[in-house]
């Protein structure tokens, strides 16, 4: 390897290593201020399944973390996954936004099916 990959691979090393201690730290704090149930579904948590128990920002911004707790809501992982996937859908330029149509109908021939079943020729 050259030295400008070292580099990289060590500053993204570092980039990991500083995520995970914040995200800790707020973790921690959500996990004192809050109690262990999920902001959507409603599911209860035990130390047993706390793992499955998540801070999600409010903005979507993971920078920002007030020490009140206002821009943190604890969800589930499947929760958290689902609200993350209706901000990318809502996001324009990320894909499909919302408010968008399909194009392709698959039930498009389904009424000319029907009738020529029950057309008894």
């Amino acid at each position: 390897m050259n030295h400008s990959s070292d580099r990289l691979d060590q500053l993204v090393a570092q980039t990991q290593r500083s995520r995970a201690e914040r995200e800790r730290g707020y973790r921690e704090q959500a996990l004192k201020m809050y109690p262990w149930v999920c902001g959507r579904c409603g599911r209860e948590f035990t130390r047993a399944n706390l793992h499955e128990l998540t801070v999600h920002h409010r903005d979507h911004d993971h920078d920002n973390n007030p020490s009140d707790g206002s821009n943190w809501e604890l969800l589930c992982l499947y929760c958290h996954d689902n609200e993350h996937q209706r901000y990318t859908d809502a996001t324009p330029g990320s894909g499909q936004s919302a408010g968008t149509s399909a194009t392709h109908n698959p039930f498009a021939e389904l009424a000319d099916l029907l009738k020529r079943k029950d057309d008894p020729k």
